[in-house]
């Protein structure tokens, strides 16, 4: 009763927000849409009142204001990405499909509405004849998350990455994860467990992992450009007659950073089979013919802007990136699940399980990951 009564309650703020765009449409269908972890997404059906009007669906989007604190910067920061790629696709455009989601303006030209009680809403174009997958099936599809990902760093390579406002301050600093872990962990009460018991020795052992990128960083060897930040692989949408990669969506943390956060996260998301949330935690395996498809299918498109050093911390970017994943997952455990939406207490808990175990076996085939990497430079 209670998720019906949400559903119309959300109905009822999708047909106000509509009609902010067209008074021609009514809203034919509300439903929860994708597996996000932050925001509230829905796809919405529209039926038009005279029926030679097209009416396409759209996404609609309740903001996490919890997360995302000045969501007016990430609305700024879409909008700024969306016009430079667009552009540059008007001018050099592809040799196939590829699509941008686009922001839908009301009639007042806001790229946003926020309710009386403070909710911030989105509108986003629905890219049809498209779909995305949790996990990849097939040697083809992890090529082809691979030319997405590296079609859109190619987009963004001349996008100067100080135009865009730091959303989410902190986000992919890896030492500033491991800073808060320590911080919770100093004052949290746990109820101690083998499987506990197995993140805390793994966050022992490996605390150094934190450090790599961002030293690195420091010592001039990787530089700051644009990057998408959660470029995991349902976040890339396939055609859905050719099965080709059309889009990379979900750009919310579009902004400065590494690119190596968004390559390590898309091989950590693309060559674990099980996914993130499987219960079989123990075998979880990082699966070495997806690892070189998606780099292959990545440096296709991307050799243009990438440096030596780049391609020598491609391995440790994926080390990292896992690492940070697993710790922030048993962060939020540990404070009480406050920031990662959960199903029960332990869900973080058997997440960060997940990502740590994919580390081991990360590290276990080191000399076979580095041979790729230097075989495609």
């Amino acid at each position: 009763m209670a998720q019906n009564n949400e559903l119309d309650r959300l109905s009822a703020i999708a047909q106000k927000f509509t009609q902010q765009f067209s008074s021609q449409k009514q809203i034919a269908d509300v439903r929860s849409f994708g597996s996000g972890n932050i925001n509230d997404t829905f796809l919405v059906s529209l039926s038009a009142i005279e029926q030679e009007i097209e009416a396409k669906p759209f996404i609609l989007q309740r903001i996490n204001t919890q997360v995302f604190r000045e969501p007016k910067l990430v609305m700024q920061n879409m909008r700024i990405y969306g016009d430079h790629v667009r552009d540059r696709l008007q001018k050099h455009p592809l040799e196939r499909r590829w699509e941008v989601p686009q922001v839908l303006l009301t009639e007042q030209g806001l790229d946003y509405w926020q309710t009386e009680n403070g909710e911030f809403w989105r509108s986003l174009s629905f890219i049809e004849g498209s779909q995305s997958i949790d996990a990849i099936a097939n040697t083809a599809q992890a090529r082809e998350v691979g030319y997405a990902l590296g079609t859109f760093h190619c987009l963004v390579s001349d996008l100067a990455p100080a135009r865009l406002a730091d959303t989410l301050a902190g986000f992919h600093i890896t030492p500033r994860y491991l800073q808060q872990y320590q911080e919770v962990l100093a004052k949290c009460e746990m109820r101690r467990s083998p499987e506990l018991d197995y993140c805390l020795k793994f966050v022992r052992d490996r605390h150094e992992l934190a450090h790599i990128l961002e030293d690195a960083k420091a010592r001039g060897k990787l530089a700051l450009r644009v990057m998408h930040g959660d470029p995991k692989v349902n976040n890339i949408l396939f055609d859905q007659q050719t099965n080709l990669a059309v889009s990379v969506i979900d750009l919310d943390t579009v902004k400065s950073g590494l690119v190596h956060y968004d390559i390590g996260d898309c091989l950590r998301s693309g060559c674990n089979l099980a996914g993130e949330e499987t219960e079989q935690w123990e075998d979880v395996r990082f699966e070495i013919e997806f690892y070189q498809q998606i780099l292959e299918g990545y440096f296709s498109t991307a050799r243009s802007f990438l440096t030596e050093h780049d391609y020598a911390y491609i391995y440790d970017a994926v080390r990292v990136i896992t690492f940070e994943l697993g710790l922030r997952f048993l962060t939020d455990y540990l404070a009480g699940n406050t920031y990662f939406h959960v199903k029960y207490p332990e869900h973080n808990l058997l997440r960060s399980l997940v990502q740590f175990r994919l580390v081991e076996s990360i590290e276990a085939q080191e000399l076979v990951v580095k041979r790729i990497i230097k075989d495609m430079c």
